[in-house]
């Protein structure tokens, strides 16, 4: 594990496992969460010969918990000072929900030569809140209770997302695990209630179709469809028609938070894409 310490100060934890000379894979984690979120896949990945690299955002997890810059653009310019620091060439990103959000971000800028490719999975990509010129979005409302809820009580609130929707443990037949869901908990409440807060804005509001026309090397793009938290027909298909070099990955009934509940299928579909 390190730290960067950013232009305004702000220091960035990471995780940086494997050969300093193997291909890295960046991660970049969802919200509420941390770099702990990317467990699973950086241990099967450290397995195939990758360096595998995580941080958590600002404001979650170990780094600073900053009074601004919990939006877009600045996530994406920590992302771009982490890569620097680590001099990181030819990387693939990851990205899960807020994180593919952030990978889209900074793709779009990152400098010649420092990203490979790019993998959005469950993630927010090309808007999220519902609009004129996004008919098919989640009304803000919505977004209002995500805000109001974490104001009310953060905690509860913390235990209640992952046991219903995240993971998708209101279905009927789904076989809950406490596990993932302490997990969630213990992530989220590590980092900061006024981050958390104004990064539902950030995940939410953020239109991300320009970025997705400037990206130019190859995406793949994986959605469930029985996502209840970044809906499927307004998220993962949109964004894959926007990029120039997409693959489509469609995972029929897989929740929100599939990358812990069906590692097994998804970490090799990962592998097979970053390979090809």
């Amino acid at each position: 594990m390190g730290t960067v310490t950013t232009k305004d100060g702000t220091t960035i934890f990471y995780k940086d496992w494997g050969p300093r000379d193997g291909q890295p894979i960046v991660f970049h984690h969802g919200w509420p969460l941390s770099a702990d979120d990317w467990d699973n896949q950086m241990l099967f990945f450290l397995a195939h010969g990758y360096r595998v690299i995580a941080h958590d955002r600002r404001g979650h997890g170990r780094s600073t918990q900053t009074p601004t810059g919990h939006e877009m653009d600045t996530y994406a310019a920590d992302v771009a000072e982490l890569t620097d620091a680590l001099d990181l060439r030819g990387a693939f990103h990851i990205g899960h929900s807020t994180g593919g959000g952030e990978v889209t971000r900074y793709v779009a800028r990152a400098k010649p030569g420092r990203v490979a490719k790019a993998v959005l999975v469950s993630s927010v990509p090309p808007v999220m809140v519902k609009s004129d010129a996004n008919p098919g979005g989640t009304p803000i409302g919505v977004f209002d209770e995500l805000r109001a809820s974490l104001a009310a009580n953060r905690s509860q609130f913390y235990v209640d997302l992952p046991t219903g929707p995240f993971y998708g443990f209101n279905r009927p037949g789904a076989k809950v695990s406490q596990a993932l869901i302490d997990n969630w908990w213990r992530q989220g409440m590590m980092g900061a209630a006024n981050a958390h807060y104004e990064c539902i804005k950030a995940f939410s509001e953020t239109d991300f179709t320009e970025d997705l026309k400037k990206i130019d090397v190859p995406v793949l793009v994986a959605h469930g469809t029985d996502d209840q938290i970044v809906p499927y027909a307004d998220a993962g298909p949109l964004s894959a028609e926007i990029l120039a070099h997409s693959t489509f990955k469609s995972y029929d009934g897989f929740p929100h938070g599939m990358l812990s509940t069906e590692p097994d299928t998804l970490n090799p579909d990962l592998l097979a894409f970053l390979k090809e």
